[in-house]
């Protein structure tokens, strides 16, 4: 054999497969960028496939570590770059991929996490994740999500934005076209028109009620509504949507309910639920006399006058409360609405007032009296204060009556001394000394409650006697004398008088009359009476809850007197003997207070209720520890203990519940606590 051909042979081999390496690098890389390529792709990995997309269109790809497959991808004509990452973009939605681009990063991704990363709203290929947001006008955004899911894949998304009546919708863009498709041709207005039907007799409302029962019946039934009907109560219309033949049926069913009663049916009986009924129908009738429409204006002639003849006649049942209303159908229905914006339950409130009066008196006097006679009981010398209570001549005038009178000896202390005797100088002299302390500390809280813009009243006290005028006139037979005297009683005591106003928001305006009066003590009697009299009225603003100070007194008095002899009474040491002296301080602070409670429903009035009468009946039960004197079998009476109110019937406010529970809880409370006292 010849060596030289096998190192030839060898060489030729060599050189074949480097050739062949180099035509499998340039059909696995693709041809260079911008250039026609016929790719031939058969169960080749897509990463593989993605790098070669990458070098051919200059994109940089981010490929999510879920994303594995063996794709084939065969074309027999050659495609340029455009369409090659086209057909890329196809067999990725195949294999259940998506390319989402972000910047300069072009993400691959699964199906199912494309909705939760931000995609363009605009598409550049028929398999971009796209979010679209469409506004309907004719149709509700609800009713067209149940029709349209159905027809998406399992990733994409829909939703109803019902307070703008939008849809978003995230998909492909080839399926968001044909959804915007169906869209459009599903939101159209409607063809039907709208007919107004004014009625003459009957009322709109109740023409209505009876039409929707025929709708309610068809749609039961398994049908769709024949008509849409509104009634239109200030004009007393019925306005019908729907098709031709649905309105043609429903104007004859209008035209039957809409026929003039035979058994007066232009009167109505409304019962009240809050409203006085005698005072509602006077203002009642006074509104709406004027304004009936005559015969042909509205309502059916009248024959004979009486009902139907257009006149308005309002009459008042207070047995029952109800007012009896003979009225043209257009003025019996806005009387109506009158009625129900009137008769509504009014809110209440519970005014606390406090009344606090804090004083504190002090009195002092000191002087000394005297009297000397001479040899022939002539008055030689005395002294006589005014201002000192119980003096030398005011005892001797008393000792020298035929009755005397314990009331000529002074409080305090009265110190005599004296010589008395038949022949010679007498003398006498008293002292006088008195110190007094008074206080005073009075708190009332009258309280009441008054229905909104209503007067409310409460007065405590008593009637006391005052004497007005006396004579005393001399009979004719035998001379009998009558007396004779007039006396006026006046109250004394507290009066609370408001009338309370609740504004829209928690504040309260009260109009405010407050008075305290009392009989100053020391009058004595009943007759010529010393009253305190305390009076305000005002008109305030409060806050629900809050406390107002609405005025009040601090007054300080200091009064020093003093009575002595011209120049004897400045003597020192001995002036004493010749001078009285007083001194008083009084010094009074007064303050009145208010605070308003606003009570919106019952259960805030029984919540308040149960306060008060839990208060009271527990200081019956602290007195009914202590036994009854001499009387031991007896029981001091006591208040029942307040029963719970049954639970809420339907239709109450969860407020209300909630009211009750924690007013229930209060009261367990204090049930507990009175079982541990016992």
């Amino acid at each position: 054999m010849n060596p030289f051909v096998n190192d030839r042979s060898k060489a030729a081999a060599a050189a074949a497969l480097l050739v062949l390496g180099a035509a499998l690098s340039i059909l696995l890389a693709g041809p260079a960028r911008g250039q026609a390529l016929t790719p031939n792709y058969r169960d080749t990995d897509l990463r593989q496939v993605v790098e070669a997309v990458g070098a051919v269109t200059g994109r940089n790809f981010l490929v999510d570590p879920r994303v594995r497959a063996q794709v084939s991808l065969f074309s027999n004509t050659p495609m340029s770059p455009e369409d090659f990452y086209e057909a890329f973009l196809a067999t990725l939605s195949v294999h259940g991929f998506v390319a989402i681009e972000s910047g300069e990063i072009t993400r691959i991704v699964p199906d199912a996490n494309a909705r939760q990363l931000p995609g363009p709203t605009e598409a550049t290929a028929a398999d971009d994740i796209i979010t679209q947001v469409v506004r309907l006008d004719n149709v509700a955004a609800p009713q067209v999500v149940p029709v349209l899911r159905p027809l998406q894949p399992q990733y994409a998304h829909l939703a109803a934005l019902q307070a703008s009546n939008m849809l978003v919708i995230v998909d492909r863009a080839a399926n968001v076209d044909r959804l915007m498709n169906i869209i459009n041709r599903m939101d159209r207005a409607g063809q039907e028109d709208i007919e107004v039907i004014r009625l003459e007799n009957a009322f709109a409302g109740e023409v209505v009620q009876t039409l929707m029962t025929l709708n309610q019946a068809a749609q039961a039934a398994g049908g769709a509504p024949m008509v849409q009907a509104i009634a239109d109560e200030r004009t007393n219309s019925v306005l019908l949507s729907g098709s031709d033949t649905g309105r043609m049926r429903f104007r004859g069913l209008i035209a039957y309910l809409d026929e003039p009663s035979q058994t007066g049916g232009d009167s109505r009986v409304r019962y009240l639920n809050y409203a006085d009924a005698e005072d509602l129908a006077t203002k009642l009738q006074a509104q709406f006399s004027g304004i009936a429409p005559q015969p042909g204006e509205g309502a059916p002639p009248a024959a004979g006058g009486g009902q139907g003849d257009g006149t308005v006649t309002i009459w008042a049942d207070q047995a029952t409360n109800a007012l009896v209303i003979n009225a043209p159908a257009r003025v019996m229905q806005d009387m109506m609405a009158v009625i129900d914006q009137i008769d509504i339950p009014r809110a209440q409130v519970a005014v606390d007032a406090i009344i606090v009066e804090l004083s504190e008196e002090k009195a002092a006097e000191l002087g000394v009296t005297w009297v000397t006679t001479g040899d022939d009981d002539d008055v030689a010398g005395l002294t006589n204060f005014s201002n000192t209570t119980g003096g030398v001549i005011d005892l001797a005038t008393a000792a020298s009556g035929d009755t005397p009178s314990p009331a000529a000896i002074a409080q305090g202390l009265t110190l005599g001394v004296g010589r008395i005797s038949d022949v010679g100088t007498s003398w006498a002299a008293i002292l006088s000394a008195l110190r007094g302390d008074g206080t005073t500390n009075i708190i009332a809280t009258p309280h009441i409650i008054a229905l909104d813009n209503e007067e409310a009243e409460i007065t405590v006290g008593q009637e006391v006697p005052f004497l007005t005028g006396q004579f005393t006139n001399t009979g004719a037979a035998g001379g009998a004398v009558n007396p004779f005297q007039t006396i006026q009683r006046e109250e004394v005591g507290t009066r609370l008088r408001i009338v309370p106003q609740i504004n829209e928001g928690s504040g309260v305006k009260l109009t405010i009359e407050q008075e305290q009066s009392s009989i100053s003590p020391g009058a004595g009697g009943a007759v010529d009476l010393i009253t305190n009299n305390r009076t305000i009225t005002t008109s305030v603003f409060v806050e629900d809850g809050d406390v107002l100070v609405l005025g009040g007194l601090m007054d300080d008095q200091l009064r020093q007197s003093e009575q002595r002899v011209p120049g004897l009474g400045r003597i020192p040491g001995l002036g004493w003997l010749f001078r009285a002296r007083s001194t008083e301080r009084v010094k009074t602070n007064l303050m009145v207070f208010i605070r308003p409670m606003i009570l919106r429903d019952s259960a805030q009035a029984r919540f308040r209720t149960n306060e008060k009468y839990n208060y009271i009946r527990e200081l019956q039960r602290q007195q009914a520890e202590e036994p009854v004197r001499l009387m031991r079998e007896e029981t001091p009476p006591q208040l029942p203990e307040l029963e719970v109110p049954p639970a809420a019937a339907p239709g109450r406010t969860e407020e209300a519940e909630q009211d009750e529970r924690a007013e229930d809880t209060a009261a367990d409370g204090e049930d507990d606590g009175n079982d541990d006292t016992d």
